[in-house]
């Protein structure tokens, strides 16, 4: 079995320590900017030799103004105690955050916040029961100001 098997993910993700494994493989996302637009695509994250989940997004974006174009994003994930590290796909890697992640219920969920010079970025994540994963950033500061929520589901 692997982590990305069903049968392998006791209550879907686990616990706290085995969240990163189970990131592994495909997934869907649907993504809304608040007010701004929609995002839907693909996500993978794929297990490097150093150990690191390269994640790579690829999705249409819908802006409310009705026009649309293609977007990605890349990110590498690095397993931490309890949680997990993302970074930024700089060389060399830059942290973008550290999610420590703990039980609420049936789910699994970590926070975290990040300062880009005087912009702040409060993130939350949370591993559903049902396998899925949402991420959220509430974004404020003199340069932005926004909400994205993104739901992830496991592709077939």
């Amino acid at each position: 079995m692997t982590p990305t098997d069903p049968e392998s993910r006791p209550g879907a993700w686990g616990t706290a320590d085995t969240v990163f494994d189970h990131l592994e493989g495909g997934w869907t996302l649907a993504r809304e900017i608040v007010g701004t637009a929609r995002m839907s695509g693909k996500a993978v994250f794929r297990r490097l030799p150093n150990g690191l989940f390269a994640y790579r997004e690829e999705a249409r974006v819908q802006l409310q103004n009705g026009r649309s174009h293609a977007g990605s994003q890349t990110y590498f994930f690095e397993r931490a105690p309890e949680g997990f590290a993302v970074h930024f796909a700089e060389e060399p890697l830059r942290l973008f955050h550290a999610v420590a992640i703990v039980r609420q219920g049936d789910a699994l969920v970590g926070g975290t916040t990040h300062l880009c010079v005087a912009d702040r970025y409060d993130s939350r994540y949370v591993f559903r029961a049902d396998g899925s994963f949402e991420v959220e950033h509430t974004v404020k500061g003199p340069r932005k100001d926004y909400l994205s929520r993104t739901v992830f589901q496991r592709q077939p």
